[in-house]
């Protein structure tokens, strides 16, 4: 007898269009099934539902209901008036329709309780624009009230056996307890997938979160993943692996400054182009004048250049980078850099990553200058920080661009080149500069050294750095230079200690 080689049936999904959600769930929500999503208040639970349904609407032509049981379809439209989300016209379109239900508490019977009003209201809905997808905001709404427990849980098995019969896929929101997703507890048991949205504060800075607890027949990330509300609606950005796919160059870009390259050995000199670049150093070394440099040689080649600054704004650089002869003016003029200038402090770190994802999306650069990263060290915990740089080296990688990072170390600092944030495994050159003194302490000078450079073959030693009305260049160090006070015996030992700290990073 024949064996059959027919898998089973896989598991159907509709997307949502939701930026990084349909990613984490490897394909969007249970197609014609029900999904609770659980969250306290504010935590995006009813922006979640709409742009469920607006992003059917337009991007996959699927018209939708929402069944709203608090918000009347006016306070409705109020909420989303500040995001680029056409509620009203869609609706005007009938392309989604809401139905606005006002429960009162004389129209709840608990003995003869049933829900054939909502589905003949509900069906009449979806059956008058061909509905593929429902909204019911929320499910405590509809069972409040109610405290008999076999006929909660009889009428919410009905509602959701109901929604997959008439093959919707559809969304219910609901508000955790201590112990259960709902008030009720019964409906976490039977939906085919749950989505728990979190909104906390931690030392002051609000941070939302979303997290997979549930997903019937289908695999899908299970990490809580910071998500951001802002003009676009609901974007989620996961943790992705895309930069590590990324094929290996031969192709070399110049660092801006002729003596800097020369210190690449190779028949190309210069950074690998795609590559991460950092710059550590204290304030003052010349670290915002190296990236400028960069930049600059980005626009002269004709490559678009994204400069984003936290400290300085773009009249200041332009003003400051002049007096050594990077001139940002002309590159600006011609479309080929942008720079964006925005203060940390302002949002969290989750919306400065979704900035970056629309600013590439917009200009489409070819190289990134970010100065200095560590100005968002601030912004969160240390797994925070580590996280978000992350997928933002993941995401510059991705795209095959080439960027180039500054780090502020303090001067206070027990090593100088510690200002990596614990990052310099992920970067691919890493170059250092320092105050350093000559002719014993008569005269401060800057220094610059290479500590790693990934798949080149660089010079190791100390070059002083020398910035000018005539640009920056670098020379060799002579033997009467030293360090600044206290490192006289460190010079010659720069790059073993770059070494060492990379091997910490890394935890060897």
């Amino acid at each position: 007898m024949k064996k059959s080689t027919d898998h089973p049936k896989q598991l159907q999904k509709c997307l949502t269009g939701i930026k990084g959600f349909d990613e984490i769930t490897e394909g969007g929500l249970p197609k014609n099934r029900t999904t609770l999503v659980s969250g306290g208040a504010g935590s995006g639970k009813t922006l979640l539902g709409l742009d469920f349904l607006i992003n059917g609407a337009i991007k996959f032509k699927e018209p939708g209901v929402f069944m709203s049981f608090e918000e009347t379809q006016e306070e409705l439209y109020t909420d989303v008036a500040s995001l680029n989300l056409d509620l009203q016209g869609l609706v005007s379109q009938r392309k989604i329709l809401i139905e606005h239900v006002l429960l009162e508490r004389k129209d709840v019977h608990e003995i003869d309780f049933n829900l054939e009003g909502l589905f003949v209201r509900l069906e009449h809905a979806i059956d008058s624009i061909g509905a593929k997808r429902v909204v019911l905001d929320s499910i405590e709404s509809i069972f409040a009230g109610i405290t008999d427990v076999g006929i909660l849980r009889l009428e919410i098995k009905r509602l959701f056996r109901w929604l997959k019969e008439k093959q919707v896929t559809a969304i219910v929101t609901g508000e955790p307890l201590q112990e259960t997703f709902t008030r009720h507890g019964l409906e976490q048991y039977i939906s085919d997938c749950i989505i728990l949205l979190d909104n906390r504060v931690k030392e002051q800075i609000a941070i939302r979160r979303i997290r997979i607890v549930k997903y019937r027949g289908s695999k899908h990330g299970t990490n809580e993943y910071p998500f951001v509300i802002d003009k676009e609606g609901l974007s989620v950005i996961p943790i992705t692996s895309a930069g590590l796919d990324q094929p290996g160059t031969t192709h070399k870009v110049s660092t801006g400054i002729p003596s800097l390259d020369k210190m690449f050995r190779g028949v190309k000199s210069g950074f690998a182009k795609g590559s991460t670049v950092l710059a550590s150093g204290t304030a003052g070394t010349g670290k915002t004048s190296l990236a400028a440099a960069f930049a600059v040689a980005s626009c002269k080649r004709g490559e678009r250049c994204l400069f984003l600054s936290y400290e300085e704004s773009a009249g200041q650089l332009v003003q400051n980078m002049s007096s050594i002869n990077i001139h940002f003016e002309p590159m600006i003029k011609k479309g080929l850099l942008k720079i964006v200038s925005t203060r940390p402090t302002f949002f969290g770190l989750e919306m400065h990553l979704l900035d970056l994802y629309k600013l590439i999306a917009e200009f489409k650069p070819n190289t990134v200058v970010i100065d200095p990263l560590t100005s968002l060290i601030g912004e969160g915990d240390q797994r925070e920080i580590r996280s978000m740089i992350t997928r933002m080296i993941d995401l510059l990688k991705s795209n095959g661009i080439t960027s180039f990072f500054t780090s502020l170390v303090s001067s206070a600092a027990q090593n100088d080149t510690s200002g990596e944030i614990g990052v310099s495994s992920l970067i691919d050159t890493w170059i250092v500069v320092r105050e350093l003194e000559e002719d014993l302490s008569k005269k401060r000078i800057r220094g610059l050294f290479i500590v790693k450079s990934r798949g080149t073959g660089h010079d190791s030693d100390v070059h002083k750095l020398i910035l000018s009305d005539d640009g920056i260049k670098l020379v060799p160090m002579d033997d009467k230079s030293i360090a600044v006070a206290n490192e006289k015996n460190k010079i010659g030992k720069n790059v073993s200690e770059g070494q060492k700290l990379i091997k910490q990073d890394k935890g060897e």
